[in-house]
Protein backbone atom coordinates (compact mmCIF):
# COMPACT_ATOMS: atom_id res chain seq x y z
CA UNK A 1 0.00 0.00 0.00
CA UNK A 2 0.84 3.83 0.17
CA UNK A 3 3.66 5.26 2.36
CA UNK A 4 1.59 8.47 3.79
CA UNK A 5 3.28 11.61 5.56
CA UNK A 6 0.24 13.47 7.80
CA UNK A 7 1.49 16.85 9.75
CA UNK A 8 -0.98 18.49 11.51
CA UNK A 9 -0.37 20.35 15.05
CA UNK A 10 -2.80 18.76 17.28
CA UNK A 11 -1.78 15.43 18.62
CA UNK A 12 -4.86 13.93 18.70
CA UNK A 13 -5.71 14.63 15.14
CA UNK A 14 -2.52 13.52 14.08
CA UNK A 15 -3.02 9.86 15.99
CA UNK A 16 -6.20 9.73 14.65
CA UNK A 17 -5.86 9.73 11.63
CA UNK A 18 -2.61 7.76 11.52
CA UNK A 19 -4.61 5.11 13.19
CA UNK A 20 -7.77 5.12 10.82
CA UNK A 21 -4.99 4.87 7.85
CA UNK A 22 -2.96 2.25 9.42
CA UNK A 23 -6.05 0.20 9.89
CA UNK A 24 -6.21 0.40 5.94
CA UNK A 25 -2.84 -1.25 5.25
CA UNK A 26 -0.95 2.47 4.50
CA UNK A 27 2.58 3.19 6.29
CA UNK A 28 1.87 6.00 7.82
CA UNK A 29 4.53 8.81 9.22
CA UNK A 30 3.26 11.49 11.45
CA UNK A 31 5.49 15.05 11.89
CA UNK A 32 3.84 17.59 14.35
CA UNK A 33 4.78 20.94 11.99
CA UNK A 34 6.27 21.74 8.54
CA UNK A 35 9.39 21.70 9.49
CA UNK A 36 9.80 18.39 10.88
CA UNK A 37 7.61 17.37 7.59
CA UNK A 38 10.05 19.06 5.30
CA UNK A 39 12.70 17.43 7.16
CA UNK A 40 10.87 13.91 6.47
CA UNK A 41 10.69 14.76 2.74
CA UNK A 42 14.32 15.66 2.43
CA UNK A 43 15.88 12.41 4.22
CA UNK A 44 15.85 9.11 2.31
CA UNK A 45 12.86 6.70 1.21
CA UNK A 46 9.96 8.21 -1.07
CA UNK A 47 6.28 9.19 0.11
CA UNK A 48 3.08 8.43 -2.05
CA UNK A 49 0.84 10.90 -0.03
CA UNK A 50 0.77 14.46 1.93
CA UNK A 51 -1.57 14.82 4.14
CA UNK A 52 -1.56 18.49 5.78
CA UNK A 53 -3.50 20.77 7.93
CA UNK A 54 -3.53 24.49 6.62
CA UNK A 55 -3.14 26.19 10.31
CA UNK A 56 -0.36 25.60 12.24
CA UNK A 57 1.92 27.87 14.01
CA UNK A 58 5.55 28.98 12.33
CA UNK A 59 4.83 27.95 9.06
CA UNK A 60 1.19 27.17 7.48
CA UNK A 61 -0.37 24.60 5.64
CA UNK A 62 -0.14 26.96 1.79
CA UNK A 63 3.58 27.67 2.82
CA UNK A 64 3.99 23.84 3.65
CA UNK A 65 2.69 23.16 0.02
CA UNK A 66 4.91 25.98 -1.81
CA UNK A 67 7.76 24.65 -0.52
CA UNK A 68 6.72 20.63 -1.19
CA UNK A 69 5.59 21.47 -4.80
CA UNK A 70 9.65 23.06 -5.11
CA UNK A 71 11.38 19.46 -2.92
CA UNK A 72 8.95 16.81 -4.54
CA UNK A 73 6.71 18.42 -7.44
CA UNK A 74 4.89 14.93 -8.03
CA UNK A 75 4.30 13.94 -4.93
CA UNK A 76 0.02 14.91 -4.47
CA UNK A 77 -1.60 16.64 -1.55
CA UNK A 78 -4.03 16.86 0.59
CA UNK A 79 -5.12 19.50 2.99
CA UNK A 80 -7.22 19.37 6.15
CA UNK A 81 -9.23 22.64 6.49
CA UNK A 82 -11.67 24.33 9.09
CA UNK A 83 -15.23 25.51 7.72
CA UNK A 84 -13.39 28.87 7.94
CA UNK A 85 -10.83 28.48 6.35
CA UNK A 86 -12.45 26.82 2.93
CA UNK A 87 -11.01 29.99 0.51
CA UNK A 88 -7.90 29.13 1.70
CA UNK A 89 -8.29 25.63 0.76
CA UNK A 90 -9.22 26.34 -2.46
CA UNK A 91 -5.81 28.67 -2.43
CA UNK A 92 -4.53 25.57 -1.47
CA UNK A 93 -5.43 23.82 -4.98
CA UNK A 94 -4.73 26.27 -7.44
CA UNK A 95 -0.95 26.50 -6.00
CA UNK A 96 -1.18 22.74 -6.89
CA UNK A 97 -2.83 20.50 -4.07
CA UNK A 98 -4.84 17.05 -5.45
CA UNK A 99 -7.83 18.20 -2.85
CA UNK A 100 -9.12 19.12 0.34
CA UNK A 101 -11.05 17.84 3.39
CA UNK A 102 -13.43 19.81 5.70
CA UNK A 103 -12.83 19.42 9.48
CA UNK A 104 -14.65 17.27 11.29
CA UNK A 105 -14.48 14.53 8.66
CA UNK A 106 -15.64 10.59 9.25
CA UNK A 107 -13.27 7.39 8.61
CA UNK A 108 -15.13 6.31 5.23
CA UNK A 109 -14.50 10.31 3.98
CA UNK A 110 -10.92 10.35 4.47
CA UNK A 111 -10.43 6.59 3.42
CA UNK A 112 -12.06 7.78 -0.17
CA UNK A 113 -10.43 10.96 -0.44
CA UNK A 114 -6.90 8.63 -0.40
CA UNK A 115 -7.55 6.26 -2.36
CA UNK A 116 -8.95 8.23 -4.89
CA UNK A 117 -5.80 10.98 -4.59
CA UNK A 118 -3.10 7.63 -5.09
CA UNK A 119 -5.24 6.42 -7.76
CA UNK A 120 -4.60 9.73 -9.43
CA UNK A 121 -1.37 9.93 -8.59
CA UNK A 122 -0.99 6.64 -10.09
CA UNK A 123 -2.86 7.15 -13.79
CA UNK A 124 -0.53 10.23 -13.72
CA UNK A 125 2.71 7.89 -13.27
CA UNK A 126 1.33 5.43 -15.98
CA UNK A 127 0.72 7.93 -18.75
CA UNK A 128 4.02 9.82 -17.76
CA UNK A 129 5.50 5.83 -18.55
CA UNK A 130 3.42 5.67 -21.71
CA UNK A 131 4.60 8.57 -23.27
CA UNK A 132 8.34 7.91 -22.31
CA UNK A 133 7.91 4.61 -24.15
CA UNK A 134 6.36 5.82 -27.01
CA UNK A 135 9.08 8.39 -27.66
CA UNK A 136 11.62 5.87 -26.81
CA UNK A 137 10.11 3.30 -29.31
CA UNK A 138 9.21 5.91 -32.04
CA UNK A 139 8.90 5.35 -35.61
CA UNK A 140 11.48 2.30 -37.39
CA UNK A 141 12.46 2.66 -40.57
CA UNK A 142 10.76 1.08 -43.11
CA UNK A 143 14.08 -0.50 -45.11
CA UNK A 144 13.84 -1.76 -48.42
CA UNK A 145 13.62 0.33 -52.34
CA UNK A 146 12.05 -2.73 -53.95
CA UNK A 147 8.94 -2.19 -56.08
CA UNK A 148 6.99 -4.33 -53.18
CA UNK A 149 8.22 -1.89 -50.33
CA UNK A 150 7.44 1.13 -52.25
CA UNK A 151 3.95 0.20 -52.21
CA UNK A 152 3.75 -0.37 -49.08
CA UNK A 153 4.91 2.82 -47.98
CA UNK A 154 2.42 4.52 -50.32
CA UNK A 155 -0.35 2.49 -48.80
CA UNK A 156 1.42 3.84 -45.50
CA UNK A 157 0.92 7.15 -46.04
CA UNK A 158 -2.40 7.23 -47.45
CA UNK A 159 -3.59 5.18 -44.42
CA UNK A 160 -1.94 7.33 -42.01
CA UNK A 161 -4.35 10.55 -43.32
CA UNK A 162 -7.26 8.13 -41.72
CA UNK A 163 -8.53 6.87 -38.51
CA UNK A 164 -9.73 3.63 -40.54
CA UNK A 165 -9.12 0.30 -38.74
CA UNK A 166 -6.05 -1.40 -40.23
CA UNK A 167 -5.50 -5.23 -41.17
CA UNK A 168 -1.89 -6.20 -41.71
CA UNK A 169 -1.39 -9.65 -42.85
CA UNK A 170 1.84 -11.50 -43.87
CA UNK A 171 4.21 -14.16 -42.82
CA UNK A 172 5.87 -14.23 -39.08
CA UNK A 173 8.98 -11.73 -39.51
CA UNK A 174 7.96 -9.69 -42.25
CA UNK A 175 8.02 -6.51 -40.36
CA UNK A 176 4.03 -6.42 -39.33
CA UNK A 177 4.72 -4.25 -36.23
CA UNK A 178 7.12 -2.09 -37.71
CA UNK A 179 4.34 -1.37 -40.73
CA UNK A 180 1.59 -0.64 -37.58
CA UNK A 181 3.97 1.77 -36.07
CA UNK A 182 4.48 4.18 -39.17
CA UNK A 183 1.27 3.85 -39.87
CA UNK A 184 0.53 5.44 -36.28
CA UNK A 185 3.44 7.94 -36.08
CA UNK A 186 2.22 9.26 -39.94
CA UNK A 187 -1.10 9.87 -38.29
CA UNK A 188 -2.72 12.80 -36.48
CA UNK A 189 -2.72 10.27 -33.25
CA UNK A 190 1.28 10.38 -33.65
CA UNK A 191 1.56 12.50 -30.33
CA UNK A 192 -0.99 10.06 -28.30
CA UNK A 193 -0.09 6.42 -27.31
CA UNK A 194 0.82 3.67 -29.43
CA UNK A 195 0.37 0.29 -27.51
CA UNK A 196 0.63 -3.26 -28.60
CA UNK A 197 -1.43 -6.72 -27.26
CA UNK A 198 0.03 -10.26 -28.17
CA UNK A 199 -3.10 -11.79 -28.67
CA UNK A 200 -1.38 -15.38 -28.62
CA UNK A 201 0.86 -14.85 -25.45
CA UNK A 202 -2.30 -14.61 -23.02
CA UNK A 203 -4.61 -16.95 -21.53
CA UNK A 204 -7.97 -15.41 -21.94
CA UNK A 205 -9.07 -14.29 -18.66
CA UNK A 206 -5.79 -12.51 -18.74
CA UNK A 207 -6.15 -11.18 -22.10
CA UNK A 208 -9.48 -9.61 -21.32
CA UNK A 209 -8.09 -7.87 -18.42
CA UNK A 210 -5.55 -6.89 -20.48
CA UNK A 211 -7.73 -4.98 -23.22
CA UNK A 212 -10.41 -4.02 -20.95
CA UNK A 213 -9.34 -3.65 -17.59
CA UNK A 214 -11.04 -4.70 -14.66
CA UNK A 215 -12.65 -3.29 -11.09
CA UNK A 216 -11.12 -3.62 -7.75
CA UNK A 217 -12.93 -6.97 -6.83
CA UNK A 218 -13.84 -8.38 -10.02
CA UNK A 219 -11.89 -11.23 -9.34
CA UNK A 220 -9.28 -13.29 -6.95
CA UNK A 221 -5.76 -11.47 -7.22
CA UNK A 222 -7.26 -7.91 -8.57
CA UNK A 223 -6.39 -6.00 -5.88
CA UNK A 224 -7.05 -2.50 -7.27
CA UNK A 225 -8.56 -0.86 -10.23
CA UNK A 226 -6.76 -1.56 -13.17
CA UNK A 227 -7.41 0.53 -16.57
CA UNK A 228 -6.86 -1.81 -20.10
CA UNK A 229 -5.03 -1.06 -23.36
CA UNK A 230 -7.91 0.38 -25.01
CA UNK A 231 -8.58 2.95 -22.05
CA UNK A 232 -4.71 3.55 -21.72
CA UNK A 233 -4.34 4.23 -25.51
CA UNK A 234 -7.64 6.75 -25.96
CA UNK A 235 -6.66 8.64 -28.36
CA UNK A 236 -3.98 6.86 -29.78
CA UNK A 237 -3.39 2.98 -31.36
CA UNK A 238 -3.73 0.46 -30.39
CA UNK A 239 -2.33 -2.78 -32.28
CA UNK A 240 -3.98 -6.55 -31.85
CA UNK A 241 -0.92 -8.99 -32.94
CA UNK A 242 -1.97 -11.92 -33.73
CA UNK A 243 -5.34 -11.53 -33.48
CA UNK A 244 -6.41 -14.25 -35.12
CA UNK A 245 -5.78 -16.29 -32.18
CA UNK A 246 -8.35 -14.05 -29.22
CA UNK A 247 -11.10 -16.26 -28.19
CA UNK A 248 -14.48 -16.15 -29.62
CA UNK A 249 -15.98 -15.59 -26.14
CA UNK A 250 -13.46 -11.98 -26.33
CA UNK A 251 -14.37 -11.44 -30.28
CA UNK A 252 -17.85 -10.40 -29.63
CA UNK A 253 -16.70 -7.45 -26.85
CA UNK A 254 -13.93 -6.64 -29.05
CA UNK A 255 -16.30 -6.30 -32.15
CA UNK A 256 -18.61 -3.56 -29.95
CA UNK A 257 -15.79 -1.35 -29.30
CA UNK A 258 -14.76 -1.64 -32.94
CA UNK A 259 -18.79 -0.39 -33.56
CA UNK A 260 -19.32 1.77 -31.02
CA UNK A 261 -16.49 2.70 -28.97
CA UNK A 262 -17.49 1.63 -25.78
CA UNK A 263 -16.93 -1.34 -23.37
CA UNK A 264 -16.82 -2.31 -19.49
CA UNK A 265 -14.36 -3.43 -17.66
CA UNK A 266 -14.50 -6.66 -15.80
CA UNK A 267 -16.58 -6.75 -12.73
CA UNK A 268 -18.00 -3.42 -14.08
CA UNK A 269 -21.73 -2.79 -15.93
CA UNK A 270 -20.34 0.83 -16.46
CA UNK A 271 -19.44 1.69 -20.19
CA UNK A 272 -16.16 3.34 -21.05
CA UNK A 273 -16.07 5.70 -23.89
CA UNK A 274 -12.62 5.93 -25.96
CA UNK A 275 -11.10 6.92 -29.30
CA UNK A 276 -9.16 4.19 -30.42
CA UNK A 277 -7.53 3.16 -33.86
CA UNK A 278 -6.95 -0.03 -34.10
CA UNK A 279 -4.45 -1.75 -36.31
CA UNK A 280 -4.41 -5.86 -36.48
CA UNK A 281 -2.16 -8.42 -37.59
CA UNK A 282 -2.38 -12.00 -38.49
CA UNK A 283 0.01 -14.70 -40.16
CA UNK A 284 -2.90 -17.09 -40.51
CA UNK A 285 -5.64 -16.85 -43.47
CA UNK A 286 -8.26 -15.38 -41.94
CA UNK A 287 -10.63 -15.75 -44.57
CA UNK A 288 -10.01 -19.29 -43.68
CA UNK A 289 -10.58 -19.06 -40.40
CA UNK A 290 -13.98 -17.63 -40.95
CA UNK A 291 -15.03 -20.27 -43.22
CA UNK A 292 -13.91 -22.81 -40.48
CA UNK A 293 -15.83 -20.84 -37.89
CA UNK A 294 -12.93 -20.14 -35.97
CA UNK A 295 -13.72 -16.06 -36.28
CA UNK A 296 -16.35 -14.03 -36.15
CA UNK A 297 -17.53 -12.80 -39.95
CA UNK A 298 -18.85 -10.02 -38.87
CA UNK A 299 -15.61 -9.04 -36.79
CA UNK A 300 -13.32 -10.13 -40.19
CA UNK A 301 -14.95 -7.09 -41.58
CA UNK A 302 -14.66 -4.63 -39.02
CA UNK A 303 -10.98 -5.67 -39.09
CA UNK A 304 -10.28 -5.47 -42.38
CA UNK A 305 -11.42 -1.93 -43.65
CA UNK A 306 -7.99 -1.09 -45.09
CA UNK A 307 -6.14 -4.48 -45.90
CA UNK A 308 -2.39 -4.14 -46.31
CA UNK A 309 -0.44 -7.46 -47.51
CA UNK A 310 2.97 -7.31 -46.17
CA UNK A 311 5.40 -9.48 -48.91
CA UNK A 312 7.56 -12.03 -47.74
CA UNK A 313 11.55 -11.31 -47.75
CA UNK A 314 12.18 -14.67 -51.00
CA UNK A 315 9.63 -12.08 -52.98
CA UNK A 316 11.71 -8.74 -52.29
CA UNK A 317 14.89 -10.65 -52.51
CA UNK A 318 16.68 -7.35 -54.35
CA UNK A 319 16.30 -6.15 -50.74
CA UNK A 320 18.47 -8.48 -48.79
CA UNK A 321 22.14 -6.06 -49.08
CA UNK A 322 20.12 -3.05 -47.55
CA UNK A 323 18.61 -4.59 -44.93
CA UNK A 324 21.99 -6.24 -43.96
CA UNK A 325 23.70 -2.90 -44.31
CA UNK A 326 21.05 -1.74 -42.17
CA UNK A 327 21.25 -4.71 -39.57
CA UNK A 328 25.54 -3.90 -39.59
CA UNK A 329 24.71 0.00 -38.74
CA UNK A 330 22.64 -1.16 -36.03
CA UNK A 331 25.13 -3.63 -34.41
CA UNK A 332 28.01 -1.15 -34.70
CA UNK A 333 26.05 1.34 -32.68
CA UNK A 334 24.49 -0.79 -30.29
CA UNK A 335 28.02 -2.47 -29.26
CA UNK A 336 30.46 0.89 -30.39
CA UNK A 337 32.21 -1.23 -32.61
CA UNK A 338 33.11 -0.77 -36.12
CA UNK A 339 31.03 -1.07 -38.99
CA UNK A 340 31.77 -4.42 -40.96
CA UNK A 341 31.17 -5.20 -44.46
CA UNK A 342 29.97 -8.37 -46.28
CA UNK A 343 31.44 -9.71 -49.05
CA UNK A 344 29.93 -9.87 -52.32
CA UNK A 345 29.59 -13.90 -52.07
CA UNK A 346 28.04 -14.13 -48.70
CA UNK A 347 25.23 -11.65 -50.15
CA UNK A 348 25.32 -14.04 -53.17
CA UNK A 349 24.86 -16.60 -50.16
CA UNK A 350 21.90 -14.54 -48.76
CA UNK A 351 20.01 -13.88 -51.93
CA UNK A 352 19.90 -17.43 -53.10
CA UNK A 353 18.30 -18.45 -50.04
CA UNK A 354 14.48 -18.52 -49.31
CA UNK A 355 14.31 -17.06 -45.97
CA UNK A 356 11.38 -19.19 -44.42
CA UNK A 357 11.75 -16.66 -41.03
CA UNK A 358 11.77 -13.45 -43.24
CA UNK A 359 13.51 -10.32 -41.98
CA UNK A 360 13.75 -11.20 -38.69
CA UNK A 361 15.46 -14.38 -39.29
CA UNK A 362 17.97 -12.54 -41.63
CA UNK A 363 18.57 -9.81 -38.81
CA UNK A 364 19.64 -12.85 -36.74
CA UNK A 365 22.00 -13.89 -38.78
CA UNK A 366 23.57 -11.20 -39.53
CA UNK A 367 23.87 -10.00 -35.58
CA UNK A 368 25.36 -13.24 -35.14
CA UNK A 369 27.76 -12.90 -38.15
CA UNK A 370 28.86 -9.47 -36.17
CA UNK A 371 29.17 -11.46 -33.24
CA UNK A 372 31.33 -15.10 -33.91
CA UNK A 373 33.23 -13.73 -37.32
CA UNK A 374 36.64 -13.78 -36.60
CA UNK A 375 38.27 -11.89 -40.09
CA UNK A 376 37.91 -7.93 -38.79
CA UNK A 377 35.93 -5.56 -40.95
CA UNK A 378 34.10 -8.12 -43.26
CA UNK A 379 31.39 -10.77 -42.87
CA UNK A 380 32.19 -13.73 -45.21
CA UNK A 381 30.28 -16.83 -46.63
CA UNK A 382 32.08 -19.30 -44.84
CA UNK A 383 30.95 -17.68 -41.73
CA UNK A 384 27.27 -18.14 -42.51
CA UNK A 385 27.00 -20.95 -45.02
CA UNK A 386 27.00 -23.18 -42.17
CA UNK A 387 23.89 -21.85 -40.41
CA UNK A 388 21.64 -21.96 -43.85
CA UNK A 389 22.63 -25.44 -44.06
CA UNK A 390 19.85 -26.53 -41.65
CA UNK A 391 17.91 -26.25 -45.12
CA UNK A 392 18.54 -28.06 -48.59
CA UNK A 393 18.68 -24.50 -50.09
CA UNK A 394 22.67 -24.09 -49.80
CA UNK A 395 25.43 -24.42 -52.22
CA UNK A 396 22.63 -23.68 -55.31
CA UNK A 397 20.39 -26.31 -54.14
CA UNK A 398 17.75 -23.90 -54.60
CA UNK A 399 16.69 -25.30 -58.17
CA UNK A 400 15.35 -28.32 -56.05
CA UNK A 401 12.46 -27.31 -54.96
CA UNK A 402 11.02 -25.18 -58.14
CA UNK A 403 7.78 -25.59 -58.45
CA UNK A 404 7.09 -26.84 -54.92
CA UNK A 405 4.49 -24.41 -52.98
CA UNK A 406 5.79 -22.12 -50.24
CA UNK A 407 4.08 -23.73 -47.52
CA UNK A 408 5.58 -27.03 -48.27
CA UNK A 409 9.18 -25.09 -48.65
CA UNK A 410 8.20 -23.93 -45.03
CA UNK A 411 6.79 -27.17 -43.34
CA UNK A 412 10.29 -28.78 -45.03
CA UNK A 413 12.37 -25.81 -43.43
CA UNK A 414 10.87 -25.79 -40.11
CA UNK A 415 10.52 -29.73 -40.05
CA UNK A 416 14.36 -30.78 -40.58
CA UNK A 417 15.65 -27.79 -38.78
CA UNK A 418 13.58 -29.38 -35.65
CA UNK A 419 15.29 -32.66 -36.42
CA UNK A 420 18.13 -31.54 -36.35
CA UNK A 421 17.94 -29.80 -32.97
CA UNK A 422 16.49 -33.17 -31.43
CA UNK A 423 13.58 -31.23 -31.23
CA UNK A 424 14.39 -28.70 -28.95
CA UNK A 425 12.10 -25.75 -30.22
CA UNK A 426 13.84 -23.10 -28.67
CA UNK A 427 17.37 -23.96 -30.23
CA UNK A 428 14.69 -24.41 -33.80
CA UNK A 429 13.23 -21.03 -33.38
CA UNK A 430 16.81 -19.46 -32.95
CA UNK A 431 18.30 -21.02 -35.76
CA UNK A 432 14.92 -20.46 -38.43
CA UNK A 433 15.09 -16.54 -36.70
CA UNK A 434 11.23 -17.02 -35.82
CA UNK A 435 9.43 -16.86 -32.25
CA UNK A 436 9.05 -19.99 -29.99
CA UNK A 437 5.28 -19.25 -29.67
CA UNK A 438 5.14 -18.77 -33.51
CA UNK A 439 6.91 -22.49 -34.37
CA UNK A 440 4.67 -23.81 -31.49
CA UNK A 441 1.37 -22.91 -34.03
CA UNK A 442 2.68 -23.68 -36.98
CA UNK A 443 3.29 -27.23 -35.22
CA UNK A 444 -0.01 -27.15 -33.75
CA UNK A 445 -2.14 -26.10 -36.88
CA UNK A 446 -0.06 -29.00 -38.65
CA UNK A 447 -1.02 -31.45 -35.75
CA UNK A 448 -4.37 -30.72 -36.20
CA UNK A 449 -4.67 -30.41 -40.05
CA UNK A 450 -3.16 -34.04 -39.56
CA UNK A 451 -0.19 -33.23 -41.69
CA UNK A 452 2.07 -34.50 -38.51
CA UNK A 453 1.55 -37.29 -36.33
CA UNK A 454 4.69 -36.39 -34.08
CA UNK A 455 7.82 -34.09 -34.45
CA UNK A 456 9.59 -34.09 -30.56
CA UNK A 457 11.71 -36.79 -29.61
Amino acid sequence: MARILIVDDQEMMRDSLAATLVREGHEVIAAGDAAAALARLGAPGKFDLLITDLKMPKMTGIELLQEVKKLRPELPVVVMTAFATVATAVEAMKLGAYDYIQKPFDGDEIKLLVDRTLEHARLIKENQALRSIAEQTGPRPLVGSSAAMAHVKRQIDLVGKSSATVLIRGESGTGKEVVARAIHFASARRERPFLAVNCAALSENLLESELFGHEKGSFTGADRLRRGRFELADGGTLLLDEISEIPASLQAKLLRVLQENTFERVGSSMSQQVDVRVIATSNRDLDAEVREGNFREDLFYRLNVVPIELPPLRQRIEDVPELCRHFLHQVARRESAAFRHIEPDALRLLQRYPWPGNVRELQNIVERASVLESEPGIIRAVTIDPWLRTTPISNGAVHDLAGKPLADIEKEVILSTLERFRGHRIKTAGALGIGVRTLGMKLKKWKEDGQLIEVEH
